[in-house]
């Protein structure tokens, strides 16, 4: 379990610092970005520790989902759908790969995307879909569907890093060696927030792993995922 925690670590710390330089340099400037502060009924408070806390608190809340659910991802997919998400079943995951996309959760598409996840789902044709996971038939991994879990629950939630144009540019510029000299400070700091959350929803699933069974099936899952990506 740790080799593959360590390497998953190792991964997105380099990732995290290679990417930091080079959105340095497109603005050009160091990157010397302070912590950001707000002053409340007489005290300062740091908004990155407020953003803390609000991640701990919703991750207790997912835990008691969980338990509640004895970790069992067909008891958490109707949670997930009392809660508005639709999930499809598919016969093989390459239908996803094509587009670009993995099984699991799948956030709200435009354009070709969402034509083509409406025709293999719904036999549809829509060129706007919202959110949904979309899974293969057959025996799903725990850890690897809780780690789409958490993307789902802090998507509705509302935490910084999982619309879909975050997501569409932690996939251009994290997995690729793509210029990002022409990026808009604007996507520079959804980049950012993207690669934060996709870190937060990791340490989740390596917190859960050290207390149950079948982490390396769970992180090799993840390790190919992200290198077809």
């Amino acid at each position: 379990m740790n080799l593959f925690k360590n390497l998953i670590y190792f991964i997105l710390s380099v990732q995290e610092k290679i990417l930091t330089r080079s959105l340095s340099r497109t603005i050009g400037v160091k990157n010397t970005s302070k912590r950001k502060k707000i002053y409340s009924s007489g005290c300062l408070l740091s908004l990155e520790s407020i953003e803390q806390t609000e991640r701990e608190r919703m991750e207790e809340e997912l835990l008691l989902i969980l338990k509640s659910a004895n970790y069992n991802p067909v008891e958490v997919l109707e949670y997930i759908k009392k809660h508005g998400t639709s999930v499809y079943y598919i016969d093989k995951a390459s239908y996803l790969n094509s587009i670009g996309e993995n099984e699991g959760f799948i956030y709200p598409q435009k354009g070709a995307k969402a034509l083509y996840l409406s025709l293999i789902t719904q036999n549809k044709i829509k060129f706007k879909t919202d959110e949904m996971f979309v899974l293969t038939r057959g025996e799903i991994n725990k850890y690897y569907f809780i780690y789409h879990f958490y993307n789902w629950y802090a998507f509705k939630h509302n935490i910084a890093g999982l619309d879909s144009e975050s997501q569409e540019l932690l996939r251009k510029y994290l997995f690729s060696n793509s210029d990002v000299s022409n990026l808009q400070l604007a996507d520079i700091y959804k980049l950012k927030d993207a690669i934060k959350q996709d870190k937060s929803s990791i340490e989740f699933v390596v917190k859960l792993c050290r207390n149950y069974d079948g982490a390396k099936q769970a992180f090799e899952k993840l390790k190919d995922d992200s290198a077809s990506i």
